[in-house]
């Protein structure tokens, strides 16, 4: 599957996981079946978890009362994109102080952050939090940071963890949330990232009372609206 498409002037980079029915760790099954008549005519059953592979997490995650997906507008689901990869130590908390730092002049109201940092592996797996799991951390402080700049949507990298303990993944989603900041989970190919700034998008599909979604997200360079 190609990661990078050149269109005309512009970088088209797909940062989303392929998925496998049948051979992924959550909920991932197809059924194919010809409704019957003289031409045939495929449809597929999908049974599917909401939250598998690249994901787009709604506030109606974390409560009954947050909107789900149909009822965020579609604006929230595109962007300016920041990708900033952290280089501190492994098991770092990423606090306000590493956020003023690594963000200074970067981030407007209204964009698209995504984390990560060189210690690298991949989310909700075996590994996780084992001595292997040196990935940086994020909490209530991270959150918080994240409401004052008015960033719309939190990404994160295969450098970042979101599952480390409760007492940091309840607080960071639950800031996030009650101001409508939607999460981009599993993403990849982010390393193929040139640019400074980018449009981002991750559309979920417009389902009441749908908490996350599958999303095919994806950045576009040059784009002059968007590269600075």
């Amino acid at each position: 599957m190609e990661a990078v498409y050149e269109w005309g002037n512009l970088r088209v980079i797909d940062l989303t996981k392929p998925l496998i029915p049948g051979k992924e760790t959550r909920r991932c099954w197809l059924w194919r079946y010809n409704t019957g008549g003289p031409i045939p005519d495929y449809h597929t059953i999908m049974d599917l978890t909401s939250h598998l592979g690249t994901h787009c997490e709604c506030p109606y995650h974390h409560n009954d009362n947050w909107p789900s997906a149909a009822e965020l507008p579609l604006t929230a689901f595109m962007g300016r994109g920041v990708y900033v990869s952290i280089d501190e130590e492994p098991n770092t908390y990423i606090t306000s102080s590493i956020l003023d730092r690594v963000c200074a002049g970067r981030v407007k109201d209204g964009d698209v952050l995504i984390l990560d940092s060189p210690h690298k592996l991949t989310p909700f797996t075996s590994a996780t939090n084992t001595e292997a799991d040196r990935r940086l951390f994020v909490n209530g402080e991270t959150a918080e940071w994240m409401v004052r700049h008015k960033v719309k949507c939190v990404g994160f990298g295969d450098g970042v963890s979101i599952e480390n303990c409760n007492e940091d993944v309840k607080p960071f989603h639950d800031i996030c949330m009650a101001e409508n900041i939607v999460f981009l989970e599993v993403l990849k190919n982010l390393d193929k990232i040139s640019s400074e700034t980018f449009f981002i998008s991750y559309s979920p599909l417009p389902i009441l009372g749908l908490d996350s979604c599958p999303v095919r997200v994806y950045a576009i360079e040059g784009l002059a609206e968007f590269a600075d």
